[in-house]
């Protein structure tokens, strides 16, 4: 039944999802899978869109499709997330791995069984991608083209250029140890220059942090709470004509047209939008992709409106005093 339902994704979209899940090393059938999701998000989107547009003043239909968007995009971070988790593992190990393969060549092992004998349980994922090659090669299948395969498992540019590299190395017949040991040698170099860049920029991360959430949220809480004021007190206060003749100034006191809940709605639509793109940019800061901050968001937004929520509340005990 679920594959029925996979049938309606276009070709491009389900190529898409399948490629995540495999980079995301989730072993299930991806028509399957897609065709079980389809039918969750939309009984979901269903429910709560009948649900709010009873007890709320919102179009169902708009509300369905806003929830069945948001659930898709939810999955795709997540898958997203989970496939950055595996490649980060296999470029962290890959140099270890070469260094081993590289000592088994030494040792006079061939090609085939030095990269069998260089899968370790503690090197996690690649472990398991390693044994897969391995399975491929058992099979009948060229090394080359088995080793080629493992890139379309892994989202990881650092193993496909060392992949090439190793095929390359294999069809021209040269020194492939000391290629394999002088790839992990420069990896394990490039790996000490990241790590002295992510110390060197951690201030402006703080900096960023500490912005989404307090500054913005404290700033927006005190304005919020400030109009609030200023409209209920101008409510209260009427000049007359003579009055106002009275006074010598170009100054006037003109009505708000703008109500408080407005103002209170795109504060909190600031907030989210900052916490957003703020994640993005400390991903981008600390581990040089903008997709890493996604682990980041939940914590960014949450502190955030809880910051801007205490504010609010604060003041208002604070001056219930003077504006009571």
């Amino acid at each position: 039944m679920y594959k029925l339902f996979a049938s309606i994704y276009p070709r491009q979209l389900k190529n898409f999802y399948t490629n995540l899940l495999i980079y995301s090393n989730i072993n299930v059938n991806p028509d399957g899978f897609l065709g079980f999701i389809f039918l969750f998000n939309f009984l979901i989107a269903a429910i709560l869109g009948i649900l709010f547009g009873r007890l709320y003043d919102v179009n169902t239909w708009i509300f369905g499709i806003f929830i069945f968007v948001l659930m898709y995009l939810v999955l795709y971070l997540w898958l997203l997330v989970y496939a950055d988790k595996k490649a980060r593992l296999v470029d962290e190990i890959l140099p270890d791995a070469l260094q081993l393969m590289a000592t088994n060549l030494r040792a006079g092992f061939t090609t085939d069984r030095a990269l069998l004998l260089s899968a370790r349980p503690e090197f996690g994922p690649l472990e398991y991608e390693i044994n897969i090659v391995g399975k491929e090669i058992t099979a009948g299948k060229p090394i080359e083209e088995a080793l080629f395969n493992m890139t379309k498992r892994v989202q990881s540019e650092t193993l496909s250029r060392t992949i090439n590299l190793i095929i390359s190395g294999i069809k021209s017949g040269g020194k492939l140890a000391d290629l394999l040991q002088q790839s992990s040698n420069e990896l394990k170099n490039q790996k000490l220059v990241d790590k002295k860049i992510r110390t060197s920029v951690n201030m402006y991360t703080i900096f960023i942090f500490i912005a989404i959430v307090f500054g913005s949220p404290v700033l927006l809480g005190l304005s919020t709470f400030l109009v609030d004021i200023l409209v209920s007190t101008l409510k209260n206060v009427q000049f007359s004509s003579s009055v106002a003749a009275s006074f010598n100034t170009p100054l006037a006191v003109k009505a708000i047209n703008i109500s408080p809940s407005f103002i209170f709605n795109f504060a909190l639509l600031i907030l989210i939008t900052t916490s957003i793109m703020g994640a993005f940019i400390i991903g981008l800061i600390s581990k040089g992709k903008e997709k890493e901050g996604i682990k980041l968001l939940p914590v960014l937004l949450g502190l955030s409106l809880l910051v801007f929520f205490l504010v609010r509340y604060g003041i208002q005990i604070l001056t219930a005093g003077f504006f009571s």
